[in-house]
């Protein structure tokens, strides 16, 4: 591990803002790990140099008394909860002016930013972590407690499995002024049928839970598309999952996890059993040095390189503490413009910043667009049957932001959403402001694509969206921090979107792949379009 002078902090951590607290219940703060729905995340040390991490709740949510009951209530849950792979609360504040909680630390990624960087995971590795995720739910349901939102981001990386993190708090959060009257907490494409549809939450939701994110990481995408939310959760009440690109040696454990009825789904003991007997792991669940692909190991590393605390006492990150729900990943830096051609090609998941490439129009050889058709297929509007609405907290206490992505924005008006359009071929462009597909030169702010990638105006921004996280608030966070210069099709498989700002800011369109691979062919997307207000 290496170790840094005070006040210094490595790539993959943030300084403290002017805003942040310097101590909190005795705690040093050296970092910010980031910020969600329900408040702050920092990197802090106990008075005898030990690295914990510590969550702080909003200053509006602190007001609420409903949500402090709750929260304590469930911290209480929590601090009883002491399995080896959950996070184990070690202290907290609830009656503190700003309530806040404190974990062990661990560092490593989420299952979300492994999967974003480097592509679905291998067989052995996703039963592996679906045995240690089970193990840590029954742990959780032995407290009485139901996650409520199991997802990707909600599970770190460890040397020796996987930390399942941020258990109970969702409910805490549904009862707060977070949500307001009628409202839900929830992530749509992890969220089961019955939750989905305002009913009681029981251990099966979180075993849905577990079949969702095992899918997304054995195959890269969840299981009910991204696009929309209201999507999602119409997919989650009333169509079965998408399983194409999960390995066949994986789907009918998955499926039985996936059942609509919550008693068809197994327990967790038998989803830990089903593991164990599963060729692929010998049945021996064990987590061996080679359990994870070279490159997460790797990133596990890096992620081990700590701030020295402020009086000096060396850091001390060990593979055996338990970790929770910081993405330590800080933003990347704006690219420049250059002029000039860009490379072709791109690698599978690239990271959110590439290297500098050009930006305005790149067109493909004049050959083959000749074919002069329009496709435009309107998207309709999906209306879930489900008791309330839902305010999607993703996450409540999540790393990997600089700042509040997760807060709604405000000062923009949706012109439409959910708008499916098909370029039959390289001589069409999707007009995003009128929502339609119109031939090359046509549209004064556009996408449009070429056999290999989408490209945007010059004077355009565009960031690539993580799944799971493609809001217009997480658009805009993400194109101030992580903007990037090239959109090619290998980054942007079926699941995934982009977005892009015009550049007075007064334009934003998110752009949902749902079909597109590098050739000739037809390419189709959903288009969200947005104007600000004023």
């Amino acid at each position: 591990m290496t170790t840094r002078h005070p006040g210094t902090a490595p790539h993959h951590l943030r300084e403290p803002a002017a805003d942040d607290p310097r101590e909190v219940g005795g705690y040093r703060v050296v970092a910010r790990l980031g910020a969600g729905g329900m408040g702050r995340v920092y990197l802090a040390y106990t008075p005898g140099g030990r690295p914990v991490a510590l969550k702080v709740v909003r200053p509006e949510l602190a007001g609420d008394p409903e949500f402090r009951r709750r929260f304590a209530q469930e911290v209480a849950s929590a601090q009883r909860i002491h399995g080896l792979y959950t996070a184990q609360v070690v202290d907290s504040g609830t009656d503190d002016p700003l309530p806040w909680l404190a974990t062990t630390y661990v560092p490593g990624p989420s299952l979300q930013q492994a999967v974003h960087t480097y592509g679905p995971l291998p067989v052995r590795t996703v039963l592996l972590l679906v045995a240690g995720i089970a193990e840590a739910l029954q742990e959780i349901h032995r407290a009485g407690v139901v996650h409520r939102d199991l997802k990707p981001a909600n599970v770190l990386i460890a040397a020796d499995g996987p930390r399942v993190i941020d258990f109970g708090i969702a409910r805490a959060a549904d009862a707060g002024a977070l949500t307001g009257a009628g409202l839900r907490v929830g992530t749509p494409a992890f969220m089961a049928p019955e939750q989905a549809l305002g009913r009681p939450a029981g251990p099966a939701t979180d075993v849905f839970a577990l079949g969702a994110l095992a899918a997304y990481v054995a195959g890269g995408v969840p299981p009910f598309g991204a696009g929309p939310d209201s999507v999602a959760l119409y997919r989650v009440v009333h169509e079965e999952a998408d399983l194409g690109g999960v390995p066949a040696e994986l789907q009918t454990l998955l499926w039985h996890c996936l059942a609509k009825d919550p008693a068809r789904r197994p327990t967790t003991a038998q989803v830990i059993e089903a593991v164990r007997s599963h060729p692929a792991v010998g049945g021996e669940l064990r987590f061996t040095d080679d359990w994870l692909p070279h490159q997460v190991t790797t990133e596990l590393r890096r992620h081990a390189d700590l701030p020295v605390p402020p009086d000096g006492a060396p850091a001390t990150a060990t593979a055996t503490a338990t970790a929770f729900d910081a993405a330590h990943t800080v933003a990347a830096p704006r690219v420049p413009r250059p002029s000039g051609q860009a490379p072709a090609g791109a690698a599978p998941h690239p990271p959110a910043a590439q290297d500098p490439q050009p930006r305005g129009r790149r067109r493909a050889p004049a050959s083959g667009r000749g074919r002069g058709r329009t496709v435009a297929v309107a998207g309709a509007a999906l209306l879930l049957g489900a008791a309330g609405a839902f305010v999607l907290l993703d996450p409540y206490f999540e790393g990997g932001e600089d700042a509040d992505a997760a807060a709604p924005a405000a000062g923009y008006t949706a012109v439409h959403t959910g708008t499916e359009l098909t370029s039959p071929d390289q001589s069409y462009e999707f007009d995003v402001k009128a929502g339609r597909v119109v031939p090359q030169e046509t549209a004064s702010w556009y996408v449009g694509r070429s056999a290999t990638e989408f490209y945007v105006p010059e004077s355009s921004d565009a960031y690539v969206m993580p799944v799971g996280r493609q809001g217009l608030a997480d658009c805009l966070k993400g194109i101030e921090s992580q903007p990037v210069t090239a959109l090619p099709f290998t980054a942007l498989h079926a699941g995934r979107a982009f977005c892009v700002r015009a550049q007075d800011g007064r334009d934003v369109g998110i752009v949902s792949v749902l079909t597109a691979s590098p050739g000739e062919g037809p390419v189709k997307v959903s288009v969200d379009y947005y104007r600000r207000d004023g």
